[in-house]
């Protein structure tokens, strides 16, 4: 029997360049920013936590520069620019798609893409994606990189947990918005302030827990990871996504193995970022 992959690659790939449309701050941490451009025609939408690299230019920069390879060479292409050409590169999944025949904002194909806003505080000072979804106006430049699905359940798994803090939030919705009405889940989602939460539509078996942190001096993920290692549950989950703070997804994946009782190979689990530490 063939080894079921454990992700979804897309499988074609290529820079796609886009501009801004419309951005909005949607909630008190998160700001939505929607690109488009006739170059969008040659994406194909995959639903669920469709990831893509994020190409912006650096503050001051007059153009977007791109490598040329699309494949594993763009890293190495990247690096052998000018520390000042250099794009801004990050991780952001695909919020919502729509086709040039949905389009609020024109007649070419549309996506949103939600940032976590934080601003200068406790955690440090803003990052440089999210000082540019801040800061962006109509006609700023934006490429992107697609990298497909992290998110991938064997068919025959049940009960399903996905858990995640606020960088979580866009792929656990896409998660939830593209779902069966069948699927059966336990959600928890950490989110700085109880206005950040977010109607996402999910099926009727699915239970999302909303994990407000509030005030607390407590670094993001804590809250989630206790959360759910106290909680109850007659029998372990089927298949596990935790996503978000890097200790907040090798925390839930340890429990998981070591107290749940649950495989390795059905917890898909990634560190979108780590607390005090500037992506690379």
């Amino acid at each position: 029997m063939a080894k079921r992959s454990k992700f979804v690659k897309p499988e074609h790939r290529e820079f796609i360049r886009t501009r801004v449309l419309a951005s909005k701050q949607i909630s008190p941490n998160f700001v939505r920013v929607t690109v488009g451009g006739e170059e969008l025609r040659g994406f194909t939408p995959l639903g669920f936590d469709q990831w893509f690299r994020m190409f912006v230019p650096q503050a001051g920069a007059s153009a977007l520069r791109l490598p040329s390879a699309t494949s594993n060479l763009w890293y190495a292409q990247y690096l052998a620019m000018s520390k000042g050409s250099r794009p801004v590169v990050r991780n952001y999944t695909v919020r919502a798609y729509r086709a040039a025949d949905r389009a609020l904002h024109g007649d070419t194909p549309e996506l949103d893409v939600d940032f976590v806003c934080h601003g200068a505080d406790a955690h440090g000072d803003a990052g440089p994606a999210s000082t540019w979804a801040t800061g962006v106006a109509p006609g700023d430049e934006m490429a992107l990189l697609d990298e497909g699905l992290i998110y991938h359940p064997a068919p025959t798994a049940g009960w399903q947990l996905l858990v995640g803090d606020e960088s979580a939030l866009p792929a656990i919705a896409g998660i939830l918005g593209s779902a069966a009405p069948t699927l059966r889940a336990e959600v928890f989602l950490e989110v700085p302030h109880a206005d950040d939460a977010q109607e996402l539509g999910e099926p009727a078996g699915v239970r999302v827990h909303w994990l407000v942190r509030g005030d607390s001096p407590a670094r993001p993920g804590v809250l989630a990871l206790e959360t759910v290692r106290a909680a109850q549950w007659p029998d372990a989950p089927s298949y596990a996504f935790v996503a978000g703070e890097s200790d907040l997804a090798t925390g839930v994946r340890r429990h998981l193995v070591s107290d749940r009782g649950v495989a390795k190979a059905d917890i898909a689990f990634t560190g979108f970022w780590r607390f005090g530490k500037s992506a690379p």
